[in-house]
């Protein structure tokens, strides 16, 4: 068995047989930045007692990566309004783009 040397980069995605992520859009980057300030100042001490796996911010720049700022911005209020006390809870991932490519 052979060991890859230190300095040598990881495969990339589609290498691995994984689809590829595109980056997000410049304005699924402004609307992910109330997500990342909420992961920085509060998540410390809101605790971790989300309902879904994953946690809605991880939901939430998920779906604004996959699906842009006005798709995943949707996506993020569906989910944050099911997490209440007589909602559901357990997996929720965000659902597959439709834009990829058939190649």
């Amino acid at each position: 068995m052979s060991v890859p040397p230190l300095n040598s980069k990881p495969a990339l995605p589609s290498a691995a047989g994984l689809p590829y992520i595109s980056p997000m859009t410049p304005l699924a980057h402004i609307a992910a930045l109330p997500v990342r300030a909420y992961r920085l100042l509060f998540s410390p001490w809101v605790g971790f007692n989300c309902r879904y796996q994953p946690t809605c911010s991880a939901y939430a720049l998920e779906a604004l990566e996959n699906h842009g700022a006005i798709k995943g911005s949707w996506l993020t209020l569906r989910r944050i309004g099911r997490c209440h006390p007589l909602g559901g809870s357990g997996y929720d991932p965000v659902p597959p783009s439709c834009n990829h490519d058939d190649s």
